[in-house]
């Protein structure tokens, strides 16, 4: 892959979530564009998965800070925004990506393990928000990116703590978004909203199912997610969605919920799950990060789609447009000038 042009002052971006999965990716494709970044992950057995990710950073001409984190808790999130600022400079992108889900019925879960998915998932958005806004509201730019999913529209089975914390994160963004509108900011808050994605989150999540997990196919590599969440920060957009399958799934649930309730509850189960029992002994990320040689992408590569069309059209809409008034017109006037003749 080429390197993208740099630009003459590097943009400075900060993306939780940094060491791994969608994050990890992300991390990668503001660097091919010349960006420094700020690396927010939990640190202790994650810490070489960030040293990682700095080397990377810095292979492709740009800066890296490793700034741990816990985004459950806001003063560390807050410790991390500063440190980045004082060693890269303003923020001018933030990225809202970490997460931890626990794949179970919701009735085999512990109101301790819950809280601990919804605090990292829901929270640890909201705590990467007020950071963000607290030093992008007085200079008043900036672009904070939520990473969304079609789960933030409809829940599926042994995904309630990730889909609840999804739905709150869209409720929240949307009351934030206002708030800002109305303070004519110029501060600008978008979502994207993912579909299934190939990243390491299957093999370290917390599950109490008797097979491994699995995202619900089609998959997608977690560099088109990337793709998706550079563009959002550089073009207006209230929201994205990636894939079509996530296009579908929202609309849908939209005209006809209750067909997702019926589909989902005779196939969500296995669905989700895979040939081969899970290691009783496997060790899960709910608490501490599992150590590992973990980056972007997860097992199911060889499933997986490395583009999607549907992104590459909402990214050139204006020239389908173009290229649609264009053949539009020129039908109009082969009719006129066969009706001439």
């Amino acid at each position: 892959m080429s390197v993208a042009r740099k630009p003459e002052k590097p943009e400075v971006v900060a993306i939780t979530g940094a060491a791994a999965g969608v994050g990890r990716a992300t991390v990668r494709e503001f660097a091919r564009h010349g960006a420094h970044v700020g690396l927010i992950a939990r640190g202790g057995n994650g810490m070489s998965r960030l040293e990682e990710a700095k080397r990377e950073v810095e292979g492709l001409g740009g800066k890296a800070v490793i700034a741990p984190a816990d985004v459950a808790n806001y003063d560390e999130v807050e410790a991390a925004a500063e440190r980045i600022e004082r060693e890269l400079g303003p923020i001018d992108v933030w990225v809202n990506d970490a997460m931890t889900t626990v794949f179970a019925p919701f009735t085999e879960i512990t109101p301790e393990e819950f809280q601990r998915a919804t605090e990292v998932t829901y929270l640890g958005f909201v705590w990467g928000t007020k950071a963000a806004l607290k030093r992008m509201e007085p200079r008043n730019r900036g672009v904070i990116v939520q990473v969304g999913s079609a789960l933030a529209y409809r829940g599926i089975p042994l995904q309630s703590a990730y889909c609840g914390a999804k739905h709150a994160i869209q409720g929240f963004t949307e009351s934030v978004r206002t708030e800002l509108m109305h303070e004519r900011s110029h501060v600008r808050l978008t979502m994207v909203q993912m579909p299934a994605l190939n990243t390491p989150q299957f093999s370290w999540c917390l599950t109490r199912m008797p097979r491994k997990p699995q995202p619900v196919p089609p998959i997608y590599d977690p560099e088109v997610a990337a793709d998706a969440i550079y563009f959002a920060a550089h073009h207006h957009r209230r929201q994205l969605y990636v894939g079509l399958p996530t296009l579908i799934v929202i609309q849908a649930n939209k005209i006809v919920p209750w067909f997702g309730d019926w589909y989902l509850a005779r196939t969500g189960f296995a669905g989700q799950q895979y040939d081969g029992k899970v290691d009783p002994n496997r060790p899960h990320n709910l608490w501490e990060p599992v150590p590992g040689d973990y980056a972007a992408r997860g097992d199911f590569t060889s499933r997986s789609h490395s583009r999607s069309p549907e992104l590459w059209a909402v990214k050139h809409r204006n020239s389908l447009v173009a290229a649609g008034v264009g053949i539009g017109a020129a039908a109009v006037l082969g009719a006129v000038a066969r009706s001439a003749r």
